[in-house]
């Protein structure tokens, strides 16, 4: 990934000098660190200084990207050149140009900049912080009720600017004094908490994670305060911190939860740091909230952050992590460390580093029609599939294999004892009606049988991420793909063969459900009901009856066979006439669908079918076209599905059991091997125009089956 450092040093190549110029500098030892960090992680890694060049140098290094390209991101620890909010200015420009960057945006800096609208925010959310009131000019009076010793600062600076403790209305206002004069802005006035002061770093955004608070220690000489002098090495005392700070834990709760309660608050992103004073008595205050914490070497944000395992590299390649997960929607990927990482946490990584290259492929495969009564589209679907198993170094399987329908791979290792993937290539839309197009919104992806694709480029990364580190052929591992599971694959018998041969079977078909995997479906029964009369004209529908009315009258009988408490149910999926040129029709065609759990209440159904049809009336065929069996809920189902929540669960993530009515090819998997269906991403609206996936959905499966497997390799 290309990674920008944008930062604030030096620079004066502006328009024109107006204004309160930034006087925050970060050192170039750390932007050097910055850099290595982000380059030993994997990135390919500039560091630019925020100037007015600062676009046109962006766009030369990480140019507008092509549908579908993830693009780069900006590493932001700019303070801004000159203006008020200058935090805020770089965000608000590369928010404008459409690059997404590390840290809080323009409204998260500008509150917390902002120490005055900070403390009215945190007390209206109930999170303490020291009564206050501000001079709004120099020769504003000084209320009454201040209470001595106070603190004196600027209302829109940091790093401790002007920060100064008073003890009387002279000292307040002689400080008062030279912040207008140097900073020309109102001033905080705040009482003076005596006591300790604590700092807690934040991490990441869902949730927020708080590091262990870290106390500041200042000695016994000089102010108890951290002063500006202090953070630039000018007072010749050195301030030490004290990680994990040596208070109760039940303290250390409360600083954490009022931090992260601060964080939330303000509307902050990715990382923050909070600063609390501690009193005698035990009460926390909150001071102020860094929305652009120090990275500086020694500071109590990156102690924090070592405490809890995160080295420098560790800490900044985390937080870039936390930020792309925050705009590309990808569940936060484990920390990289590119020397010693695992090969199993590797293939996880390749997988989270490649959404855009999943999309693209998922608008190939959309964009690709294969109806199911298009035999030219379903060869060229079972191509592209040889052709990547091919290029994955899988070899066929030619006694399952029943080319045109049904196409069987293998890993090295072989099928036997392993996993079997199962799919269908065909798709419900007829050839001759009117196809959706591949289109992206920020949460969805559309297009013609988006759910059923999204489960095949799912597995292909998964097998492509396996390959990466040079594992997928020591993997027990088979695919097997059908062109006639719309017609009930009555041209599939090998996925039964197949299945018998494997320890575990997923089935790639999409969810209904966004938190689902299927453990039961019913099964269908596709029934054509054939109807011939005698051909009448309409003005004799008065002594004969005419053969569609007697259809139309057995059909309403037929539906009402539907039993909740039996399980079972008759639908009409389709019905046509045909007629001779000015008589009513004779002939009437339709089709029956019987959804049910049991073979036998299904088989009962049917007869009752026959039965209301009778002998007497027209003539009538009912024909079987296909039968898909019931996929049961088994304990091997349960128990699967357990193992695959153990993987998702260590990204946050959890699946459901579901059921569906829709038969699938996991009823032509044995109930004795264990299976899971709906693997595939959350799709909603199926075979409809609006047919679409949750995009969180895709990334969030692909990475659980991709460790699934990972963790099945051979150690």
């Amino acid at each position: 990934m290309k990674v920008a450092v944008v930062y604030n040093r030096d620079s004066k190549n502006v328009i024109n000098l107006f204004g309160a110029p930034n006087q925050e500098k970060i050192g170039m030892r750390t932007i050097g660190r910055l850099t290595k960090a982000l380059t030993s992680g994997g990135n390919q890694v500039q560091a630019f200084e925020a100037d007015k060049e600062l676009i046109n140098r962006l766009e030369e290094f990480m140019p507008r990207v092509i549908k579908g390209e993830q693009p780069g991101m900006v590493f932001n620890v700019s303070y801004g050149l000159q203006g008020q909010a200058r935090y805020t200015h770089v965000p608000s420009i590369l928010e404008m140009v459409g690059i997404p960057y590390v840290a809080s945006g323009p409204l998260g800096h500008s509150l917390a900049l902002d120490k005055v609208v900070t403390k009215m925010i945190l007390r209206q959310q109930n999170i303490p912080t020291p009564e206050f009131t501000v001079l709004e000019t120099p020769e504003a009076p000084i209320p009454g009720d201040v209470a001595y010793p106070a603190i004196v600062k600027p209302k829109n600076e940091a790093v401790s600017f002007g920060l100064r403790v008073v003890n009387n209305d002279d000292e307040l206002r002689e400080g008062a004094g030279v912040i207008f004069e140097a900073y020309h802005q109102p001033v905080l006035v705040e009482r003076f908490i005596e006591g300790r002061e604590i700092n807690v770093g934040i991490l990441g955004n869902c949730p927020p994670e708080p590091f262990p608070p870290v106390e500041l220690s200042f000695g016994v000489d000089g102010p108890q305060i951290y002063t500006y002098e202090d953070k630039t090495g000018r007072s010749g005392r050195s301030i030490e911190p004290v990680c994990p700070a040596p208070i109760s834990d039940e303290l250390t709760a409360e600083a954490q939860d009022i931090a992260v309660r601060s964080f939330r608050a303000l509307g902050l992103y990715d990382c923050a740091r909070v600063d609390l004073r501690l009193d005698d008595e035990g009460n926390l205050y909150v001071l102020e909230v860094n929305s652009l914490p120090s990275l500086g070497e020694h500071g109590s944000y990156l102690v924090g952050a070592a405490y809890v395992g995160l080295d420098f590299e560790g800490f900044v390649n985390r937080l870039l992590d936390v930020a792309r997960a925050r705009y590309f929607g990808t569940p936060t990927p484990p920390v990289v460390d590119g020397a010693k990482a695992d090969p199993r946490k590797h293939a996880v990584a390749y997988v989270t580093q490649r959404r855009d290259r999943i999309e693209r492929r998922v608008k190939e495969w959309v964009e690709l029609p294969s109806a199911f009564d298009d035999p030219v589209g379903l060869q060229r679907a079972m191509t592209r599939a040889g052709n990547l198993f091919d290029e994955l170094a899988m070899k066929p399987i030619p006694e399952l294999t029943d080319a045109p329908q049904v196409g069987a791979w293998e890993t090295q290792a072989g099928l036997d004892g392993g996993t079997l993937f199962l799919a269908g290539l065909d798709t419900p839309r007829s050839q001759l009606s009117p196809t959706q197009p591949f289109r992206r919104d920020p949460e969805k992806l559309y297009g013609e049988a988006v759910g059923q694709r999204a489960g095949l480029v799912m597995l292909e990364y998964a097998l492509r991420s396996l390959r990466s580190i040079r594992r997928l052929r020591r993997l027990p591992l088979g695919v097997m793909l059908c062109t006639d599971e719309v017609l009930g694959c009555r041209k599939s018998a090998e996925i039964s063969q197949a299945a018998a041969r494997a320890q575990r079977v997923f089935v790639l078909a999409p969810s209904p459900e966004s938190d689902g995997i299927v453990l039961r479906r019913r099964g269908n029964r596709k029934l054509t009901l054939q109807v011939t009369g005698n051909p009448i004209l309409p003005v004799q529908t008065t002594q004969r009856q005419a053969t569609t009315r007697w259809t139309i009258a057995k059909l309403e009988q037929i539906v009402q066979l539907t039993s909740r408490s039996k399980a079972v149910s008759v639908s009409i999926l389709d019905l046509a006439t045909h007629g001779y040129a000015q008589y009513l029709p004779h002939q009437v065609r339709a089709g029956l669908l019987i959804t049910y759990q049991d073979r036998e209440r299904a088989t009962e159904l049917e007869r009752e079918i026959r039965a209301i049809l009778g002998r007497r009336g027209c003539r009538w065929d009912l024909t079987v076209d296909w039968d898909r069996p019931p996929m049961p809920e088994t304990d091997q189902n349960a128990a699967l599905l357990e193992r695959w929540n153990d993987v998702a669960d260590q990204h946050g993530i959890s699946f459901q059991r579901t059921t569906s009515s829709v038969a699938s090819l996991g009823g032509l998997v044995a109930a004795t091997t264990p299976s899971l269906c709906g693997i595939g991403p959350a799709a909603h609206g199926r075979s409809t125009p609006d047919e679409h996936i949750e995009r969180i959905s895709l990334i969030e499966r692909t990475l659980v089956l991709t460790e699934f497997l990972a963790q099945e390799l051979p150690a």
